[in-house]
């Protein structure tokens, strides 16, 4: 069996029946088809279910950006992907975080991800400062799995960050998702790993886009993340990151690779903006 990014996917989809009647994204007559025993037939059929799953639980932006300001005024929004704006409509998660700049702990940040399945073990987001129509793009992050992490080189590691605080810390969260279904979506992201730019820096009031872009870390034990940041973000949501926290203190914590998260030894990762000299063809 391949190695997935989605590791405990037999599991999570065990619990699908659970959720079926909160998740309003499903058309008529579409259904999760599982055997007799509770779980796909085939491990395709799985992560097709899944997949599907975890579509439905984040009430996908796709369709507001798929549809004209017109057509969005004149019919209910639909799932339906636009075949124009393909990338987009692949989009299918929604899940909120906490960054700092890499060397620079103090400048911390709400971030809006909105994320699409590259393939089973990788994801791919685009984050935004908001979930406003005119939300702002600052940034990307792209996520993998333990598996395709431990593969990189060591150089190429010093760019990424763990998640397995995040997760334990309810820093991160997965708006107007069930309790249960976000935390077994925690489950899954707690192992994985991300490489995370922000391209416009609007925490220090920019209007544009300036400068070269920014590497972005996540926390990693407790007394870092700014209480005043936290409680914005609960705010926005009327959650609490003590109450998640605590509601996730069963999870298990997820082997850390030594080579995330490089800040912790004392060497921050940072782009440097050179001028080289141009080559004529």
């Amino acid at each position: 069996m391949r190695a997935t990014l989605f590791t405990n996917r037999v599991s999570l989809t065990a619990k699908i029946g659970q959720f079926l009647e909160v998740l309003p994204c499903l058309d008529e007559g579409q259904t999760f088809t599982l055997s007799q025993s509770g779980q796909p037939t085939t491990e395709e059929q799985l992560m097709k279910t899944l997949s599907l799953f975890i579509a439905c639980l984040f009430m996908t932006a796709a369709a507001a950006f798929a549809q004209s300001p017109a057509e969005a005024t004149a019919a209910p929004k639909t799932s339906e992907p636009n075949a124009e704006l393909a990338p987009i409509s692949a989009i299918g998660a929604h899940v909120c975080g906490i960054h700092f700049y890499s060397g620079n702990m103090k400048r911390q940040l709400i971030a809006q991800h909105y994320c699409s399945h590259l393939s089973d073990e990788v994801l791919q987001c685009v984050i935004y400062d908001s979930e406003r129509k005119d939300a702002r793009m600052i940034g990307v992050e792209y996520i993998v799995s333990a598996k395709i992490f431990e593969s990189l080189p060591a150089d190429e590691k010093k760019f990424w960050h763990s998640h397995n605080y995040e997760v334990k810390s309810g820093a991160l969260t997965a708006p107007g998702a069930p309790e249960a279904a976000e935390k077994d979506l925690m489950k899954v992201l707690i192992g994985t790993y991300g490489k995370t730019w922000h391209t416009w820096q609007v925490d220090r009031g920019d209007k544009l886009p300036l400068g070269i872009p920014q590497l972005m870390m996540a926390f990693t034990k407790d007394g870092q993340l700014d209480p005043k940041i936290a409680a914005e973000r609960d705010q926005l949501y009327s959650i609490s990151v003590a109450a998640k926290k605590a509601a996730r203190a069963d999870i298990p914590d997820a082997k850390i690779d030594p080579g995330a998260d490089a800040w912790q030894k004392g060497s921050a990762v940072q782009l440097d903006l050179k001028t080289v000299s141009a080559k004529a063809k």
